[in-house]
């Protein structure tokens, strides 16, 4: 991908930005736990850390980490287990795409936008760092 402007790189980011799903660890002592991350669902940062994607029910947002305004908004479905594909309404641009990502473990997704952009987002911790 080439150098894209702070709004280029937002619309890219949120072409899915998917963009998000907070991943909620479990007290040592249980076994695996019903809150351990389950597909897409919380919180995604992008690698440039310009915006935060959440996914949640099916529905998703993605704004901008600086000003918390709302970038783009649509919705996911899970293909597969390890596959979603996301209809991304930019607030930008004004404009509705597909993204499609691949689940890389429980904590990365590869993402390309229907235009060819690609860009990658990492699932956000919560709770104290």
């Amino acid at each position: 991908m080439g150098i894209l402007s702070r709004s280029q790189g937002a619309a890219a980011v949120f072409g899915l930005s998917m963009l998000a799903a907070a991943c909620v660890s479990s007290p040592p002592s249980q076994g695996p736990s019903a809150n351990a991350p389950v597909g897409v669902e919380g919180e995604w940062i992008s690698t440039d850390g310009v915006a935060i994607s959440r996914f949640n029910g099916g529905a998703f947002e993605t704004v901008a980490t600086d000003t918390g305004s709302k970038l783009a908004d649509g919705t996911y479905r899970m293909i597969d287990p390890k596959t979603v594909e996301i209809t991304v309404v930019s607030r930008i641009r004004q404009t509705t795409s597909a993204v499609n990502c691949a689940l890389i473990g429980s904590a990365q997704l590869n993402c390309t936008s229907s235009a060819g952009q690609q860009f990658v987002l990492t699932r956000r911790p919560i709770g104290p760092a």
